[in-house]
């Protein structure tokens, strides 16, 4: 039996969500073979596939205040929940710093992994290679959005072959009166096709808010991850695919407000129509 894992994705860390190493699964061979008789969009649609069968997580640390707290080490993670772990992830890309784990500061990365149920423990350390490595880690704080769960993983101890014990790697277990719990997102997805006409095209940053009945209503999500998409999607007649994990608005979506942010040379955007899908984790 032959197992078909498409990808479609980056591993920089420049691109995408910044992971340099992807879990993929395996889909059904036809839908490999159906696919590969139509355009490259449908290979894009691959990787689709696999993104919505996998859950994001945003995961925060904090460096402590003190002296020295800060580490040009390379750190890793790794997330074990009750069904599954992560194993090994490299944080490289910090969406908020240029330098990572310097003194005092919070650094906030993305890690997308298979489902790993409620999650029961991290593992975090770094390979103690550069100038200063010692690290004192305050806390780490892990959003799955998928379990409706904000966690947060104490540690205020040194990652350091000097001070402390020398551990340079240290299992946390998440304090439960910390635990933030909201309603569980799910992935949608979202085609948005760009009208055919002049000028048509924008370089804005495309956001959308979806609103259910009742007056539930998602946050308001931007579908880029960074200016180099921008630049790619919304392209005159183009048709772009996102899977977004958002709020549950329910069954019936009863409106969707879709815009940009202006700014830049080519903000303007003529938008024919968008096509959404709420995928449940039984595929429907």
């Amino acid at each position: 039996y032959r197992y078909y894992f498409p990808c479609q994705r980056w591993l920089a860390v420049e691109e995408d969500d910044g992971q340099i190493v992807r879990e993929l699964v395996p889909v059904d061979e036809a839908f490999v073979k159906k696919d590969s008789e139509n355009d490259g969009q449908s290979l894009a649609t691959l990787g689709l596939e696999q993104k919505a069968k996998s859950t994001t997580y945003t995961v925060k640390v904090k460096t402590g205040d003190k002296k020295n707290a800060g580490t040009d080490a390379n750190v890793f993670i790794t997330l074990y929940g009750s069904k599954d772990d992560t194993g090994i992830v490299s944080l490289k890309a910090s969406k908020i710093n240029k330098n990572k784990f310097e003194r005092g500061k919070v650094d906030e990365f993305t890690v997308e992994s298979v489902d790993l149920g409620d999650l029961k423990k991290i593992k975090i350390g770094h390979d103690n290679k550069g100038n200063s490595t010692g690290w004192f880690l305050e806390w780490v704080e892990i959003d799955a959005p998928s379990l409706g769960q904000c966690l947060k993983f104490p540690c205020g101890r040194w990652l350091d072959k000097s001070e402390d014990d020398g551990a340079i790697e240290r299992i946390i277990f998440p304090a439960e009166l910390q635990t933030k719990e909201y309603i569980p997102f799910v992935p949608y997805e979202i085609t948005v096709y760009t009208s055919d006409i002049f000028g048509a095209g924008t370089d804005a940053d495309v956001f959308i808010v979806l609103y259910g009945s009742d007056g539930i209503c998602t946050q308001q999500k931007s579908l880029c991850l960074n200016k180099r998409e921008q630049r790619m999607y919304f392209e005159r007649n183009s048709v772009n695919q996102f899977i977004v994990e958002l709020e549950d608005v329910g069954d019936i979506i009863e409106k969707i407000r879709i815009g940009h942010k202006g700014g830049g040379l080519n903000s303007g955007w003529h938008l024919d129509r968008v096509a959404i899908r709420r995928l449940l984790p039984n595929g429907k």
